[in-house]
């Protein structure tokens, strides 16, 4: 009888325990990975797609679009998001940050700001921003500094609120870590490259983007590289989901229409 109710009693401390250390989010996808093969497709089916010549969007009003390349890419990568860009009547900017695969403090700080600023100076209003993956966390945390230079940013698969990522993005995310605390040392804080760094970027993600400013946040279920959930505002008015894989998002057709029609609704005055 002793055994027995030592036994009970032991029963509710353990599912005490296990309520109280629950996870937000289960951990990415692993398995999905693969399918983020097919965003070569998704480059087929936009030149295949009215939305790429132009057609059924709202054009643009010649203001400024700086667009923010993803972890380990370059702006080459966004050529057709360049292109497509001016097709629709804005001025688009590459960022010229080089590869992403540094400290984002720094990369704003000695590169993107320099692209900002030529291009609020070339058209003399605010400015929209887009970034892909890490480009659209770059690109959430200017436009948390720099409200009033800032009239859209707007964010492609980008794990703006945390990140739970396919475990090889994570070790190349790690080995960046590392050669950026090699190359800079004191230069850079020692949390630099994780969630837990203190800097001025991680500071002006965490902040609101201004009332007058439109933000909005594309993501996809299908997403095979980071979790899509932390893609997400948690705002309906901002969050917008697409079809597509997370590589392909700087090519997905639905998310250019998107992207059009809220640019339109940002457009800035002279």
């Amino acid at each position: 009888m002793r055994r027995k109710e030592q036994k009970a009693a032991a029963r509710p401390a353990r599912a005490k325990r296990r309520k109280t250390t629950p996870r937000p989010y289960p951990k990415a996808n692993s398995s999905s990975v693969w399918t983020e093969a097919l965003f070569g497709a998704e480059i087929l089916l936009l030149h295949a797609t009215p939305v790429y010549y132009g057609l059924g969007v709202p054009r643009g009003d010649g203001s400024a679009v700086v667009i923010i390349p993803g972890f380990l890419g370059t702006d080459f990568y966004l050529t057709e998001l360049y292109a497509w860009l001016r097709r629709i009547g804005y001025r688009p900017y590459f960022s010229g940050i080089g590869i992403n695969a540094e400290c984002p403090n720094l990369l704003i700080q000695r590169r993107l700001s320099q692209t900002i600023e030529k291009a609020l100076a070339e058209t003399g209003r605010k400015i929209h921003l887009i970034g892909h993956s890490l480009g659209g966390v770059i690109a959430r945390s200017v436009a948390g500094d720099r409200p009033k230079d800032v009239a859209s940013v707007i964010t492609l698969a980008a794990p703006i609120r945390g990140t739970v990522a396919h475990r090889a993005v994570l070790r190349a995310a790690e080995a960046v870590r590392l050669r950026i605390l090699e190359e800079h040392g004191r230069g850079v804080l020692p949390d630099c490259y994780t969630g837990h760094c203190t800097c001025n970027f991680i500071d002006s993600l965490r902040r609101k983007v201004s009332k007058p400013m439109v933000e909005t946040a594309i993501y996809t279920r299908q997403d095979g590289i980071v979790d899509w959930r932390y893609c997400m505002t948690m705002d309906p008015e901002k969050d917008v989901e697409v079809p597509g894989t997370h590589i392909g998002m700087a090519f997905n057709p639905a998310a250019y229409t998107v992207v059009a029609e809220r640019l339109a609704r940002a457009q800035s005055p002279e």
